[in-house]
This record gives structure tokens, C-alpha cells and sequence, in this order.
């Protein structure tokens, strides 16, 4: 199966629709796969259901699609630094549904490893709960919580090889594992790509049978989401 594609357009091209949903990896702007996320900011698919831990900041990654009202839903763990964010949110343009962040990276580890749902006791109490089953166990009450799977993910990784194992690098292995799973298709954007049989299996973090599609983004621009300086 030939995974590797010449650049984000064409290993999305056949994959994005109208309505999908799309799970995204990356912190804030840390390990986020911005070529892919632009590819999807150009298709001009329409009423997104995006899965991320949070949108990035404005203009950039996926605050991208929230300029261009492609998304429809957000599932996120907190609105952080993006003010149309933010102001969609308030205005009732923009559903979205918080979810701890705990709780959403076990989402979609549970969606990838094929568990329909889980008990946790995060929640339990709050407004995050309304609506839900909860259950006791051992005296504590746990709430129900359904896995996440996505049509499309977009993952960023450091290095794979030509059979799309992957590995992620310092803080940019966040949820892009998780998310790596969780996808019917699963689309990979990495800064290095080596022949099958170069990586240690040890160190593969991501085996390739859930990567479909990988294209290179050899010089990733590293921003940096909020700087905060002193006088020494």
C-alpha cells in the first residue's frame, strides 16, 4: 500500500466531505499538523464536527477553520488562547461541547481500541454530567462516558518510515497517539521519512497499520502560542 503523498492536498484529496467529523491532534500549537490543517482550511468542506483539544489561536491551525465558518462543533478540552473562539462560543454561533481533558484523551484511546464506552468519576457533580448515567462502584459514583471516532485524523509526528510507523517527539506527543487511533482514515504529517526497517521497533509509538496517508513537512514552522517575558 503506497502511503506516502507529495504534499497535504492530494493526501487529503477524496477524503474530505460536508459534515465529517475530524479528529486533530497537537496542544494548543504544539504538534499540530498545520499543512494538513490548511489543506483542509482550502477545501472549503463545510459543517465540521472537529475533535481537538483545543482550536490554537487565531489565525493559525485549526483557528483557521473557525475564520472561515467551516466548523459546525467543537469537542475540546478548554476555548485557551483563541478569542473567535471565545466569541462564537458566547454568541451561540458555534456548538461546543467541553470536555476534561483527561476524559477526551481516553475518548479517543477507547474509539481506537474499538471500546464503545467507559466509566470515570470525572465529572461526577458537575454540569459535565447532566444527561448522563452514572453508576456506583466500590461507594463512589462514576459517570458513563462514549469513545470518539473520528472519519478523518489529522496527526503530526517527528519521524515515520515508508510503512507509517511513527514517532513523536518531546511535548508533541500529546494527543496525536490517541488521535492516530481513533480514525477511520488517518492522515500523518511529519518532519522525516525513512525507509521501512530504519526505526527501532522499540522506539515506534504508532504502528503503521493505522496510518493510510503521510506527506513531509520538512522545515515546520515552531511557534510559539504565548510568551511571556521579564527584565533580568
Amino acid at each position: 500500500m503506497k502511503k506516502l503523498y507529495p504534499d497535504a492536498v492530494s493526501a487529503l484529496k477524496g477524503l474530505l466531505a460536508d459534515g465529517q467529523t475530524l479528529a486533530v491532534g497537537g496542544f494548543g500549537l504544539c504538534g499540530i499538523p498545520e499543512m494538513l490543517i490548511d489543506a483542509v482550511a482550502g477545501s472549503g468542506a463545510t459543517n465540521l464536527t472537529v475533535i481537538s483539544n483545543n482550536a490554537g489561536i487565531d489565525g493559525i491551525g485549526l483557528g483557521k477553520l473557525l475564520d472561515n465558518r467551516q466548523v459546525r462543533r467543537m469537542i475540546a478540552s478548554y476555548v485557551g488562547e483563541n478569542a473567535e473562539f471565545e466569541r462564537q462560543l458566547l454568541s451561540g454561533e458555534l456548538e461546543v461541547e467541553l470536555t476534561p481533558q483527561g476524559s477526551l484523551a481516553e475518548k479517543l484511546r477507547a474509539g481506537g481500541a474499538g471500546i464503545p464506552a467507559f466509566y470515570t468519576r470525572t465529572g461526577v457533580g458537575t454540569p459535565i454530567a447532566d444527561g448522563k448515567e452514572t453508576r456506583d462502584f466500590g461507594g463512589h459514583l462514576y459517570l458513563l462516558e462514549h469513545a470518539l471516532v473520528a472519519d478523518v485524523s489529522l496527526v503530526k509526528a517527528w519521524k515515520a518510515d515508508e510503512a507509517g510507523n511513527l514517532i513523536y517527539r518531546k511535548t508533541a506527543r500529546n494527543f496525536n497517539p490517541m488521535v492516530a487511533t481513533a480514525g477511520r482514515t488517518t492522515v500523518v504529517e511529519v518532519e522525516e521519512i525513512v525507509p521501512t526497517g530504519a526505526l527501532d521497533p522499540d522506539q515506534i509509538h504508532t504502528p503503521g497499520i493505522f496510518v493510510h496517508r503521510i506527506i513531509l513537512n520538512s522545515a515546520p514552522l515552531k511557534r510559539i502560542e504565548k510568551l511571556t517575558t521579564r527584565q533580568q
